[in-house]
């Protein structure tokens, strides 16, 4: 993803989904993504829904939406081309000063510090004294600081970036550092100081039993959802192959309950478009089935309700006038 040939495009589009993400989570559904969308035009036209599904689980669905937002703005203000300067870069949707700064150094050679967790560690660590860098944001002494050691040449100050981040990532890491195998110990403050541990005890993001799985529960059934309508072939009959249809009934209809078919007719082909399937909208899930997955084991009773109508209000879901849930289209 750092490599000479892959495009400001493909590099914006990895450090979007690397936020709070393992690498090895986003490798494989990076590579998807480029292979499906190499350029911003080619997200701009996808739909909402596309998005979210071939988002799969990376978690905090949200980004998927703005980083369609960032590449409509690219598409439509910078002739398709991700701008080059820092300033330009971080007025785009769903584009933070990290971000920002790291399509800067690695793709145009600007020289900017790349303050990621593992540069941050470090420079706190050889500087400072410290064994990690604060939980907020870099204010601007850090900013100014890591700023005034980058190298004023563009192609030393993205070596430099990288050189840091890499010898955090691998050698001065968050919980077993590699003293004895790093290049900068003779000089570094962490180690002159004894190794002193930060105070308090680092927390961790929960996830059992939280919003944050329940919203994921959500997501999965309506990814589901949408996956089976995109097995539909042009006649209208499900191309998952012979038997049993991954929640399709014998007779070809949707067996995602009684009631509203979100628009499948009673031979069990949509009703919602006589062109192309490709042109047909997903099919949902009923309200019953949405709160039944956002409902977690021994959770409160309010949770269920209260994040459907989170996800419906940041846009990641939508209902129908007759109930239906949906991925938005």
């Amino acid at each position: 993803m750092r490599s000479p040939s892959v495009s400001a495009w493909g590099t914006l589009v990895f450090e979007v989904m690397s936020q709070q993400t393992p690498i090895p989570r986003v490798q494989p559904i990076w590579v998807q993504w480029m292979e499906r969308w190499p350029t911003p035009a080619d997200l701009a036209a996808a739909s909402p829904a596309e998005v979210l599904v071939a988002w799969d689980r990376l978690g905090y669905p949200s980004r998927a939406l703005r980083l369609r937002e960032c590449a409509e703005a690219i598409a439509t203000s910078y002739e398709g081309e991700v701008p080059s300067s820092y300033e330009e870069l971080l007025g785009l949707p769903g584009i933070g000063p990290y971000t920002a700064s790291a399509v800067a150094s690695f793709s145009y050679h600007q020289p900017v510090p790349v303050l990621d967790t593992n540069i941050r560690r470090v420079l706190g660590r050889v500087l400072d004294g410290v064994e990690r860098p604060p939980a907020s944001a870099p204010g601007r002494v850090e900013v100014a600081r890591a700023a005034a050691l980058v190298p004023a040449d563009g192609d030393e100050a993205a070596a430099w970036n990288v050189s840091i981040m890499e010898l955090g990532a691998l050698v001065c890491t968050a919980r077993s550092p590699l003293c004895q195998a790093c290049p900068v110990d003779e000089v570094c403050a962490w180690r002159a100081a004894g190794y002193p541990a930060a105070p308090g005890k680092k927390r961790t993001q929960a996830w059992a039993g939280t919003d944050r799985q329940a919203r994921g529960r959500v997501m999965a059934a309506l990814r589901a959802a949408h996956q089976k309508l995109e097995a539909w072939d042009e006649d209208g009959r499900s191309g998952l192959g012979e038997g049993p249809r991954s929640g399709l009934g014998e007779d070809g209809r949707s067996g995602l309950g009684e009631g509203p078919r979100s628009g499948l007719g009673e031979d069990g082909r949509s009703g919602l478009a006589e062109g192309p399937r490709s042109a047909v909208p997903n099919v949902g899930i009923t309200m019953e089935q949405a709160l039944k997955a956002a409902t977690l084991p021994g959770a409160d009773p309010t949770q269920a309700q209260r994040v459907l109508e989170g996800l419906l209000r940041d846009g990641l879901v939508s209902q129908s006038p007759d109930g239906w849930i949906h991925l938005p289209r």
